[in-house]
């Protein structure tokens, strides 16, 4: 049973976390009740930090952020939204002059709970229930609801008009009595036997706090630990319970927090489902159905979707329509919910979902002014945020960038500095008009989490570039793999970290010499000509890397074929893959030799190159994927004609070949890139093929279609339906030039011309090329 209550105790207002009926009824009882000092459930370090919530600069949803000044990965936040209870009395003391105190477990021993390894002479921190009880649900079911989000917005968000005789703190004193009759009933349990600890520390500051202000004192805490701080309790007793509790060094700040973290979809333990929709009902003084259904509207438009303000007004209707007839007195989320997809929505999910995205939860983010206390790093952060021009935004944003100009180089070189700490604010992207050396295209989001993430990185340095640079050297140390060390030095060059490529090209250089597996250096050496390739367009220096990326090539074109012999299919495939990444990156690096003093070198790397593909493509007894892509590269560098591809082809699917080694041939041959069109444009490859499906055995055929269905599935829908139009008319013979789908043998120059009138009205006044080699204005 819970004790009796304390005969003379202060005002405790138990309030829901995050509820704007709460927020609304505390704001109410303090007016009413003036008291001397007030006290908030919260982390007691965190006092010093309580003026800064007077700042203008200070902008909700904020979080206090405590950290291990030895780990700072264990962290804890505490967020708080405008609508937040705490967020309220934290205000209201401000602007009304009066103390104001935290009063929970102090950061200190919350964050060495969190320890992956406690002390073992320390008291072990108790286990958290398998299920804990949630009171709001237990008094929605007693309350006949199934939803305790329905129960929350009938009971306390919709009776805005507060109590009909006007007493303010009757509705605290029924939550008290709701709250104390279920901790009887459950007698403990269901509850979070932290709970002993944190109302023990809670009753001796309340006990202080009334030797310095005396009993006129008001405590807004959650409305679950009402019983417990009002039940008479020994000073022994309570620090008894807190005795010998471990504890570690800890740092508060300040953070910018997001509406979406408040959900209860985010993994927030005292989350709500509607963050958004909260903050409406808190923020609109009237009509709050007609102005959000408004919101509704305009995101809607703003979207494209055809809604007026009548549309606004039906659904208005409807919503209070549904209300009465589910017996509400006003219309709540789900009400409003239902009369949205039905009117504005014309009854589709698709719309609807943007508006729960978007409103119901929402993108908001909180904003912290710069006096705030915090590491050097986040200093810097901010002020190149400012200089860049590049603010945080919680939703997810593409952006797009032109290193040619100096504030994107800028900016880029930023993010990926980021990278290399572990910020991951920024995330490339493939940009939507293909790739660029000048472009680059990052898709932004900032996490509350980014907050820890960069505590950590403090121990690297106190600015960015800084930083990044001692975790960049680090990193090439302790890289495990070559391809983590040639990977390391591209994001070196693309972050403009020159101070770190001396460290990681030295790293780069031994572990290259020391590395014999062909497959490392071919998965290393993409990312190492990359950056030869493309380190310019930052203006940094990659000359160094231009030797070690010709040294790592001239092994792997010496060690290629020895490498390929005896490969299971699996490592086949990706030996496969390794293939394709050695030929591009070849082309690029004979590219920049070719531009330099070393174009004799380019050539013979190239020559040398193209021998090895030869070997690849006529060696008997390595695997058919890898021989097929062979003949594939040298087709595509017109190293081969279509006589002596057709010729391998029908090698590799002769009667004696093995159907399983014919398909991954062709696996190897027609997967990737522009397969297809090589079959749609040479017949005789594409008879070739063919004629090898339709005598391949019915048994064997079971076995290898997988492959080739992954092989043929890549192929765009259009050539798809040419191959089987040319498949039809019988073993990939031409047609002719009459019924030809778009693939004549010659040209008809009298159909071409009889577009340009057309061309002409689309593109304007310009220049345009005849078939004939003249010119129409």
């Amino acid at each position: 049973m819970t004790p009796t209550a304390a005969p003379e105790a202060p005002l405790l207002l138990g309030v829901r976390h995050h509820g704007p009926g709460s927020a609304r009824a505390v704001r109410a009882a303090l007016d009413r009740a003036r008291p001397a000092a007030v006290l908030v459930e919260g982390p007691p370090e965190a006092d010093a930090l309580v003026h800064l919530a007077a700042d203008e600069d200070m902008r909700p949803p904020v979080a206090l952020l405590a950290h291990a000044v030895d780990d700072p990965g264990r962290a804890v936040f505490w967020p708080f939204a405008a609508f937040s209870p705490e967020w309220t009395a934290l205000r209201w003391a401000l602007a009304h002059d009066v103390p104001f105190r935290f009063i929970d477990l102090p950061a200190a021993h919350t964050l060495a709970a969190l320890a992956p390894e406690p002390d073992a002479d320390a008291p072990a921190a108790p286990a958290a229930p398998a299920v804990r009880l949630d009171p709001l649900a237990a008094l929605a079911a007693a309350g006949g609801y199934d939803d305790p989000e329905t129960w929350w917005e009938d009971a306390v968000e919709h009776r805005r008009g507060g109590p009909p005789d006007g007493d303010v703190l009757a509705p605290f004193r029924a939550v008290a009595d709701a709250m104390r009759e279920l901790r009887d009933a459950f007698g403990g349990e269901g509850e979070d036997p932290r709970d002993a600890v944190r109302e023990a520390h809670m009753r001796l500051r309340i006990r202080d706090a009334r030797r310095a202000y005396g009993d006129g004192i008001a405590v807004v805490c959650g409305a679950w630990h009402v019983p417990a701080l009002t039940a008479v309790r020994t000073v022994t007793a309570d620090r008894q319970l807190l005795k010998g509790l471990p504890k570690v060094k800890a740092e508060l700040s300040w953070v910018p927090w997001t509406h979406r973290r408040l959900s209860r979809h985010s993994g927030y333990g005292a989350g709500i489902a509607s963050p958004g929709w909260y903050g409406h009902l808190f923020e609109a003084a009237d009509r709050p159905v007609e102005r959000w259904l408004t919101k509704v509207a305009r995101l809607l438009r703003d979207e494209g979707h055809p809604v007026s303000s009548a549309h606004v007004i039906e659904a208005v209707r409807l919503a209070e329509t549904l209300a009465a007839l589910r017996g509400r007195s006003l219309a709540g989320l789900a009400e409003t919910t239902d009369a949205a997809r039905a009117v504005l929505c014309d009854g589709s999910d698709v719309p609807l979902a943007l508006v729960h995205d978007r409103l119901v939860v929402g993108d908001e983010l909180g904003e912290v002014p710069e006096g705030a206390p915090a590491s050097p790093l986040r200093r810097d952060l901010d002020r190149l945020q400012r200089s860049l021009r590049l603010k945080p935004e919680a939703g997810r944003r593409d952006r797009e960038l032109d290193l040619r100009k100096d504030t994107d180089a800028a900016r880029s070189r930023l993010l990926h500095r980021l990278r290399i700490l572990g910020v991951g604010w920024g995330e490339p992207v493939v940009p939507r008009g293909g790739l660029g050396t000048f472009r680059e295209t990052w898709r932004l989001c900032w996490e509350p989490e980014l907050s820890v993430r960069l505590a950590e990185a403090a121990v690297w340095g106190t600015t960015v570039e800084g930083a990044a640079t001692a975790r960049a050297e680090a990193g090439a140390v302790a890289g495990a793999a070559l391809s983590d060390v040639t990977a390391l030095a591209e994001q070196c060059l693309l972050a403009g970290l020159s101070a770190a490529l001396p460290t990681v090209l030295r790293v780069l250089a031994d572990r290259a010499a020391l590395d014999t597996d062909v497959a490392h250096l071919c998965q290393a050496l993409p990312a190492l000509v990359r950056s030869v390739r493309y380190g310019d367009v930052r203006g940094t220096d990659a000359t160094a890397l231009a030797g070690v990326a010709d040294g790592l090539a001239e092994r792997i074109v010496v060690g290629l074929p020895a490498a390929c012999t005896g490969l299971a299919p699996d490592a086949a495939a990706a030996m496969r893959g390794h293939l394709d990444g050695v030929h591009g990156s070849v082309g690029l690096l004979t590219e920049v030799m070719e531009a330099t003093d070393t174009a004799g070198s380019g050539a013979a790397l190239r020559r040398r190159w193209s021998g090895v593909l030869r070997t690849l493509a006529s060696r008997d007894g390595l695997p058919g994927a890898i021989r097929g892509r062979a003949v594939r590269l040298l087709l595509d560098d017109g190293e081969l004609d279509d006589e002596r591809v057709a010729r391998f082809m029908g090698l590799a699917l002769s009667p004696g070949t093995p159907p399983a080694e014919g398909a991954a041939w062709i696996d190897g041959f027609l997967g990737g890139g522009a397969g297809g069109t090589v079959l749609v444009h040479d017949p005789r490859l594409l008879g070739l093929v063919d004629a090898w499906l339709t005598s391949v055995p019915a048994g064997a055929f079971t076995d290898v279609l997988p492959l080739l269905r992954r092989t043929f599935s890549a192929f765009e829908a259009g050539v798809r339906r040419t191959l089987g139009e040319q498949v039809r008319r019988g073993n990939g013979a031409p047609a002719p030039e009459e019924d030809a789908a778009g693939f004549g043998a010659v040209l008809d120059e009298e159909r071409a011309d009889a577009v340009l009138p057309t061309l002409r009205l689309l593109l304007g006044p310009v220049a345009t090329a005849t078939t004939n080699g003249g010119t129409h204005p």
